[in-house]
């Protein structure tokens, strides 16, 4: 069983998988979403936004967690193009986005939107499966469809049929958001029409809910969004229950220390006006699981000065 961190656009950045590498049970990273238009990406986006790329051609966190490089958009040729430069600097696998719902992103003939059309998504596969060197996986991730659970299979179909080494689905379509429930048992009939790896993702917040993903969508790989966030050791708890090990999951005191990292870790990475909000975004998410989270949100939510939080974080506790 792998395990895989979703590329949550503008939560999960490489400070979030280098955190995440660390806290183990994640097996794959998978990079936000780079967009390409009409113009290849340039090397120094590709570096700026998947840094793991310049640790001497590895694509991986520190740690050794393998970084897949995520590519968004419409156009076989520049897609192709930006995934070979990717692939050139080592990239571990290009995935393609084919489920992104937000509609800035659709409005630009990316992401969700082109569910609509299997043929441009088998051309896009196939495109940058030729330009990339045959040892670099290239995968995909879609969503079961647009504004309808439709079309499914003939998507996944033509993602195989033109070359792509797995495929991950998202169980519900753009129009149902991220609202419950996930329709895992449309997964199942993917990996039945289809004879590359399949990953399940969507609405796995805890063991039990993974237990009834597995058994809906008969897959053996999955992604974790929202659901890791909420609960950093998700994907250890899972694999202790999966192996019948015993493990004792973190503690508030742990999750404390992950933020007081986590502050300091993106302290200088923002502008300062925005010092902390990555700290208060994961808190938001922390409060789905941890009750210790509400409280603490609510006495951090409007600092903005670093003595501020520093009094309640603490000092570096890497230093």
């Amino acid at each position: 069983m792998r395990i895989f961190l979703a590329p949550m656009e503008g939560v999960i950045d490489h400070h979030f998988r280098t955190i995440y590498g660390d806290i183990g049970g994640v097996d794959i990273c998978v990079s936000e979403f780079l967009r390409v238009n009409d113009l290849p990406i340039s090397q120094k986006t590709l570096l700026r936004d998947c840094p793991e790329l310049s640790r001497s051609g590895l694509s991986t966190t520190p740690n050794g967690t393998p970084v897949r490089v995520q590519l968004l958009g419409s156009n076989p040729e520049t897609l192709a193009e930006s995934a070979a430069m990717a692939a050139a600097l080592g990239a571990s696998a290009i995935d393609l986005n084919f489920g992104c719902p937000a509609k800035t992103v659709n409005n630009s003939k990316g992401g969700a939107v082109l569910l609509k059309n299997p043929a441009l998504i088998g051309d896009i596969v196939s495109s940058v499966r030729k330009a990339v060197p045959s040892q670099t996986p290239v995968t995909a991730k879609i969503r079961l469809g647009f504004e309808e659970r439709n079309l499914y299979l003939d998507n996944a179909n033509a993602i195989a049929e033109a070359g792509a080494n797995e495929l991950c689905v998202h169980a519900r379509s753009k129009a149902d958001g991220y609202k419950p429930p996930a329709y895992w048992q449309c997964i199942a009939e993917i990996v039945d029409a289809i004879s590359i790896p399949v990953v399940a993702n969507g609405e796995i917040w805890n063991i039990k809910d993974w237990q009834q993903c597995k058994a809906e969508s008969a897959c053996s790989d999955f992604m974790l969004g929202r659901g890791l966030v909420a609960c950093p050791d998700l994907a250890l708890q899972i694999k202790a229950h999966n192996n019948k090990i015993d493990y004792q999951p973190l503690g508030w005191n742990d999750i404390l220390n992950l933020l007081n990292r986590f502050y300091y870790d993106t302290k200088e990475a923002y502008p300062s006006r925005f010092l902390g909000n990555r700290v208060k975004q994961w808190l938001f998410y922390l409060q789905m699981h941890y009750p210790e989270a509400t409280p603490f949100f609510e006495k951090i939510k409007r600092y903005k000065q670093a003595h501020e939080f520093e009094a309640v974080l603490g000092t570096d506790l890497s230093a």
